[in-house]
């Protein structure tokens, strides 16, 4: 590494999936990184961590799906053997069992979206239903994550965008608002229609198998994070816990030269910001200098929902199909998904009795109840997916809160989501709600936007490499004809009445 690279200073605020892809890459190039983490350990909620008995514990399980092409090269780079085999997943409702789904990868494959509606296993679904999402092809097919395809579709709800395509009432109730309450975690009157299309394309209709996913087999603390920290400190990183960052500091030519952390200041040549919309909202509520300008400011439109995470141990091994489970119907505005971690986590694989984990979104009225209240209602509600657990008794149980936890894309909220780079010139940002192209969502887009932001630093402070960013896979070739059938069209309207249609 050249001595001027390491002459360079960066300073990262926020140890997630972002923040710990900028670091390891700015370090592997030879800069001084120092990674700032306001919990007690990286990735915070995400990560997991153990309880005082020492059983392992996580705000919630997170799934890697087939598409996630750039967090599956990380993690053979770091020698890492994390995940379970692709599995097969089921959705209840209290009717029971309604869908079972394949590994698509295993199946013929046919062109998109095909696929995905032939060898889903519909239980009561009639086919007159799946057939009204027809007329829905054209909107995927308009909306391809271009910033005008973002700014049309945003103001609108999802709810609205199915309605307007004919897509029938029992099909958005027991199919597309179940996705929405699990993949943009709220109801789909609450969701932007374009962020419905962007994460409904992205992790099922591009590609028959980009539904398939892995788990994790334990926390993603312990098989992922805490390997990839030492990674960073063997290349030169810091990575410091318990640093809330408050501040930032201006030289006189308006760029930053420091974060502040209560009464510690880091100096920096530039800074990358890794943190959810919440926790930047906090960042700015305490940063005089922040405050002063507007894009941080426009901030606090943006909201989060929250997310309650139950752990729940019982005294007899209970017959689940499938590892992954969602759920809907329960409550109006409130999806779950529940887990078999003795399938799942090697940590559980021995243990005499079932071990469940059930996550909720969307849980704003759930997190006043107590712990015992909730456990009550989970036991409740999987017994009613899976009748045995009525008569299993729960010998532990753990219960997680996590207020404004996970990013809402509300409609109207695509207008105050940030770019890689700010006013500042030398501060970047990062994290699963920051606008890119790239097209990935969730824990790959976060990690891909923090590889993005390290290289538009490389690119400021002049030294180093860029990091590979994988591209997602192309578009099928009838949807790439579809698309620039459609552009075409969209652009002779644009010329013969410019401005004349509301976006």
């Amino acid at each position: 590494m050249s001595a001027a690279s390491k002459q360079k200073r960066v300073v990262v605020v926020g140890a997630g999936w972002a923040g710990l892809g900028a670091t390891y890459h700015l370090a592997k190039q030879g800069y001084d990184v120092t990674l700032l983490e306001a919990s007690p350990y990286p990735g915070g909620l995400v990560a997991g961590w153990k309880t005082p008995g020492g059983r392992s514990v996580e705000g919630g399980i997170h799934g890697f799906w087939y598409p996630y092409s750039n967090i599956f090269s990380l993690v053979r780079e770091l020698g890492l053997n994390p995940f379970t085999p692709f599995t097969r997943s089921s959705q209840y409702s209290p009717a029971g069992l309604e869908v079972e789904s394949p590994i698509f990868q295993n199946e013929p494959r046919l062109p998109t979206p095909l696929g995905t509606f032939l060898y889903t296993q519909f239980q009561r679904l009639p086919l007159i239903d799946r057939l009204s999402a027809l007329p829905l092809l054209y909107a995927i097919i308009d909306f391809d994550n271009s910033d005008e395809a973002w700014q049309r579709y945003d103001k609108v709800t999802a709810r609205e965008l199915f309605k307007q395509f004919g897509v029938s009432a029992r099909l958005y109730k027991d199919s597309f608002e179940p996705m929405l309450l699990v993949g943009l975690f709220a109801p789909g009157e609450q969701c932007s229609a374009a962020a419905a299309l962007g994460m409904l394309y992205y992790f099922i209709l591009a590609h028959q198998p980009d539904f398939d996913v892995v788990w994790c087999r334990g926390t993603v603390g312990e098989m992922i994070f805490n390997p990839w920290v030492e990674r960073i400190q063997q290349a030169g990183g810091r990575v410091l816990t318990n640093k809330r960052v408050t501040d930032i500091l201006l030289d006189n030519m308006g760029k930053a030269n420091g974060v502040v952390c209560g009464d510690e200041v880091f100096e920096a040549d530039a800074v990358i910001f890794s943190v959810s919309v919440s926790g930047m909202k906090k960042i700015v509520s305490g940063s005089p200098t922040l405050q002063n300008y507007r894009e941080f400011r426009d901030l606090k439109n943006l909201g989060a929902i929250d997310v309650l995470a139950t752990r729940l141990w019982f005294d007899r091994k209970i017959n689940i199909r499938h590892p992954s489970n969602a759920c809907f119907g329960f409550d109006p505005t409130t999806g779950w998904t529940f887990f078999d971690l003795n399938a799942l986590q090697d940590e559980y694989r021995d243990e005499p009795g079932s071990v469940i984990e059930a996550d909720f979104y969307h849980a704003n009225q759930l997190l006043p109840l107590s712990d015992e209240q909730i456990v009550e209602k989970v036991q409740r509600d999987l017994a009613t997916c899976i009748p045995a657990f009525g008569q299993a008794k729960i010998i532990d149980s753990c219960v997680i809160r996590v207020p404004q936890g996970v990013t809402h894309f509300a409609p109207g909220s695509y207008q105050y989501l940030m770019p890689s780079v700010t006013t500042i010139e030398n501060v970047f940002m990062s994290g699963d709600w920051i606008v890119t192209r790239h097209g990935s969502w969730s824990q790959e887009k976060a990690y891909v936007t923090g590889l993005e932001a390290a290289n538009i630093a490389i690119a400021y402070l002049g030294h180093g490499r860029y990091a590979n960013i994988i591209p997602v896979e192309p578009d099928e070739p009838h949807i790439q004809l579809g698309r620039m059938m459609n552009k075409t069209v969209r652009d002779l309207g644009k010329n013969l009445l410019p401005d004349f249609w509301l976006p």
